[in-house]
């Protein structure tokens, strides 16, 4: 993983990650599901070990200086992956604008620049 890069948001719908760090250091994070969308990230360096539960939303981004190297095991051989904002910001026919203002409570001037980055 190149320095400075992000694998964004993401779930993997049938299927725990495991994440190990070979070398330099990640942030990695997940969210709880929807009753409390609780947070949990660390810092991991060499060595350590990060376990992303089945289905929730989660990241991992390169902070370091050169290139992490990272071995990631995956409890299936269909895990499955969906990335949060190609899904809803990116989708080939694009959710409505009205239903994503009043979703992530913002103008529908940024949804149109999110929109136009895909």
């Amino acid at each position: 993983m190149p320095p400075n890069s992000l694998n964004p948001p993401h779930i993997h719908p049938r299927a725990v990650e495991a994440l190990i760090v070979l070398e330099d250091t990640l942030y990695v994070g997940f969210v709880t599901s929807n009753t409390c969308n609780r947070l949990f990230t660390k810092v991991l360096n060499k060595g350590d070990v990060f376990v992303f539960p089945e289905g929730l939303i989660h990241f991992q981004l390169n902070k370091g200086k050169t290139k992490a190297v990272t071995i990631i095991a995956l409890s299936s051989q269909n895990p499955g992956v969906i990335t949060i904002a190609n899904k809803v910001i990116g989708s080939n026919l694009p959710i409505s604008p009205d239903v994503l203002t009043k979703a992530f409570q913002v103008d529908k001037n940024v949804i149109d620049h999110l929109q136009a980055q895909f």
